[in-house]
């Protein structure tokens, strides 16, 4: 009786080897090359992340909830080989909807209400972990080089970021301004970014099912809160069954379970006072996060400076010296009769010579009096970026992308009537006014502002666009200048 007994289990061992051999240990992907070296992705993080810091409130790294996100954040990097990995870190925006983002190099922001939706600590590890990727996989380097939609682009309602931030920033298809950032990720990034997270999180020891459920269960909440999360997280199919694929391989795991950790950082989370997307946008405008995470010790040190600083094309002094923006007067930014001339890489464009550019050559660039542009807003003067569609067939079709991207990134932005017919020095385009909200105010009210957008087809392919500002009751004043402007537009 004993050696049969015996036999089965030498057989027993021998089919359960069979299937180890058969299971295959996941690895992690070459992430290739993107252009951009490590330095530099790194630096350019290092100014969105001082963006961040202004337009949004950030917990300091020493609150509780904080710290349990970087726990976590801890047991997910060691998993990612040393030769590939960057200097993640992981930070919490005081913020009720349902996102999370990265940044080229390393840092990760998720927001309160992404904790406080995950049921489970996979589930919050899961996002993390996707994040990571896009990191890992260098995303949003790979799309330097690239032409992009929201190349060039920084933003209506104010969002000016200094000196070369602002070109660095777009050519990576990030915007920051307004309250917001968007990373613009194609469905090809977002399949890619769950299936590397995937195996972050198996290596990790969590169930990589997770992430994909999570992102299912924002999608089936329709209009809550979760759309904000998906708007930059494009849906690039059925995540879980893309998942279940991916691991249907690996060898089996026991999975991690929730923590004790998790369910009291979720209890922590509840006390954490939030914002809106609105509150938040409203209160960037006002410099408010910009305060407080200097008062509460938010802001990392070692940050580059997030003021409209730095030099400008020609060597001449950025916009964005002004004062009090709120308070600003016709007089301090009436522009001067005599003009002088900007050399761009793609244009040449006259201006008052008692306005100042700011941008480089190669990227967008702002044109305003010093008066008019302060605390990462402009009350006056003209924008100038570049946008490529892909999807666009026709000037229209590009130009009313463009307007869609401009009314979702900038909240309270709105077209006013339909695209017009304009002609500038031989070139048909298409112009268009749009409405918002100006950082002037009159009796402690904001004014309405009205942006008079210019889209002209670039011989190369894409568009150059025009957004010359101004708040509704002084936009008759600045219209003879600012068709003055664009009469002297010249696209190379």
């Amino acid at each position: 009786m004993k050696q049969p007994m015996f036999q089965a289990k030498i057989l027993a061992l021998v089919f359960a080897c069979g299937l180890a051999a058969t299971a295959q240990q996941p690895q992690l992907p070459d992430p290739g090359s993107a252009g951009m070296s490590k330095q530099e992705q790194e630096q350019v993080g290092q100014q969105a992340m001082a963006e961040v810091y202004k337009q949004m409130p950030v917990l300091p790294d020493s609150h509780p909830l904080a710290q349990y996100v970087q726990r976590l954040g801890r047991k997910l990097v060691p998993v990612i080989p040393p030769e590939n990995s960057w200097p993640y870190q992981f930070h919490v925006i005081q913020q009720k909807d349902i996102n999370a983002f990265a940044i080229p190099g390393g840092p990760i922001f998720i927001n309160v209400g992404t904790i406080q939706a995950a049921d489970n600590e996979a589930e919050l590890a899961g996002v993390m972990a996707h994040e990571m990727s896009h990191v890992y996989m260098q995303h949003s380097a790979k799309q330097a080089g690239k032409a992009s939609l929201a190349q060039g682009l920084v933003g209506i309602l104010g969002a000016v970021l200094p000196g070369n931030a602002a070109g660095n920033l777009a050519r990576l298809g990030i915007q920051v301004g307004a309250g917001t950032i968007f990373m613009r990720y194609s469905r090809k990034d977002e399949a890619q970014a769950d299936a590397v997270g995937a195996i972050i999180m198996y290596k990790a020891g969590y169930n990589p099912k997770a992430l994909a459920e999570f992102f299912q269960k924002l999608e089936q909440q329709g209009g809550g809160r979760g759309p904000q999360f998906l708007s930059d997280h494009p849906n690039p199919g059925n995540r879980v069954a893309a998942v279940d694929k991916e691991i249907q391989n690996w060898p089996p795991k026991n999975y991690l379970p929730s923590s004790q950790e998790f369910a009291r950082a979720k209890q922590d989370s509840n006390s954490v006072k939030t914002y809106t997307g609105q509150q938040i946008a409203d209160g960037a405008k006002q410099g408010l996060w910009a305060r407080q995470n200097q008062q509460n010790g938010a802001v990392p040190p070692n940050l580059p400076p997030a003021s409209n600083g730095g030099s400008g094309n020609g060597g001449s002094n950025a916009a964005g010296q002004g004062g009090n923006i709120a308070n600003v007067s016709y007089s301090q930014v009436r522009p001067s009769g005599n003009f002088t001339q900007l050399q761009h890489n793609a244009f040449t464009i006259a201006y008052p010579s008692n306005w100042r550019p700011s941008g480089d050559r190669n990227s967008g660039v702002t044109i305003a009096p010093p008066a008019g542009v302060a605390q990462g807003e402009v009350a006056y003067g003209v924008i100038i970026g570049s946008a490529q569609d892909q999807n666009a067939s026709t000037l229209d079709q590009a130009m009313q992308d463009l307007v869609q991207s401009l009314e979702q990134s900038n909240p309270g932005l709105q077209s006013s009537g339909s695209l017009q017919n304009i002609q500038v020095n031989g070139v048909q385009g298409r112009a268009i006014n749009l409405r918002g909200i100006s950082p002037v105010q009159q009796n402690g009210r904001r004014l309405p502002e009205r942006d008079w957008l210019v889209g002209l087809p670039r011989p190369e392919g894409g568009l150059l666009y025009l957004v010359f500002i101004s708040p509704e009751n002084q936009f008759a004043q600045l219209s003879p200048t600012y068709q003055r402007m664009l009469n002297s537009l010249q696209l190379k």
